[in-house]
């Protein structure tokens, strides 16, 4: 389920509107750094909605180890260690959201055992796509008009950040403590609803890097696309701004067209544009 979903979004930002190059104004409910983290630990689970952060990660932990031990098998009839499984999660969590290489998650993987097969690391994780447990962010392939060089890496999330948490045993507190980890979850989160709403559009959800720089979300229905940087202050919002408009010189807008919007997606309360026309948005305003 998405903040829309869960009664935590207003969803006054639609994306389908945001593709038709509309701009939004509009203001959100508060929410805070901490209550963000207590949506993102529980996560968007139809079974766990009205239940605490405690009994929502232990429900989580709960389902890995049933997906260590007994799930991963029923994919493909392989049986598997759990605790490699286990391996494969943890090194999940810990670079989720990022182009997390095979061979850290093969190094991850083997533990004090040495690393596994790099083969034997892509079947783990196409087990665990099958299972729906793990998906990926493919890389956005334009036509650029500067000599960037494009990566093609997938960025790799879990279905629902929430598992990302439960992992690593991640509550509040210590979230709280690693605001930098807690800012990957959070892009997660996003891409996790902007997932959904893009489904409804007809668009699929890219990220972009070459060897200048990154964005971390495109969206693109194979006619109109747009950008967004994620950040988990509005202080960064001058800095991602920035970030985007750099990104776009850099890609042919003569074949591709110009992007129907660029935002940045902060948990504020206000939603506005910018003078340069970047849409600051609250995340707890999005939808479809």
């Amino acid at each position: 389920m998405t903040l829309l979903e869960l009664g935590r979004s207003t969803g006054t930002v639609s994306l389908g509107k945001l593709l038709d190059a509309e701009h939004a104004r509009t203001q959100a409910d508060e929410l805070t750094i901490p209550d963000l983290i207590d949506v993102t630990c529980v996560g968007g689970w139809p079974a766990l909605v009205g239940s605490s952060v405690t009994q929502g990660q232990r429900f989580l932990g709960g389902y890995l180890d049933s997906i260590a031990r007994t799930d991963i098998r029923r994919v493909d009839g392989i049986s598997r260690d759990p605790r490699k499984v286990w391996g494969v999660l943890r090194s999940l969590a810990r670079n989720v959201g990022t182009e997390v290489s095979i061979a850290t998650i093969a190094r991850d993987t083997g533990g004090s055992d040495g690393p596994v097969d790099e083969d034997t690391a892509r079947s783990y994780l196409a087990a665990l796509e099958r299972l729906m447990v793990l998906e990926e962010q493919p890389a956005w392939a334009p036509r650029l008009r500067s000599r960037a060089r494009l990566r093609s890496a997938p960025k790799r999330h879990f279905c629902d950040p929430s598992l990302a948490a439960a992992a690593l045993q991640a509550g509040p507190a210590r979230l709280l403590r690693d605001l930098n980890y807690f800012g990957f979850l959070f892009e997660s989160l996003v891409v996790r609803d902007l997932r959904v709403y893009a489904q409804h559009v007809g668009a699929s959800v890219f990220h972009y890097r070459d060897n200048i720089g990154e964005v971390d979300v495109v969206i693109d229905d194979g006619t109109r696309w747009g950008a967004f940087e994620v950040k988990l202050g509005i202080t960064y919002a001058d800095e991602a701004a920035t970030s985007l408009k750099k990104f776009v010189k850099r890609i042919d807008t003569e074949q591709r067209g110009q992007p129907a919007f660029l935002g940045v997606v902060v948990p504020t309360r206000y939603g506005y544009t910018r003078d340069d026309g970047i849409q600051v948005i609250p995340v707890q305003a999005l939808g479809p």
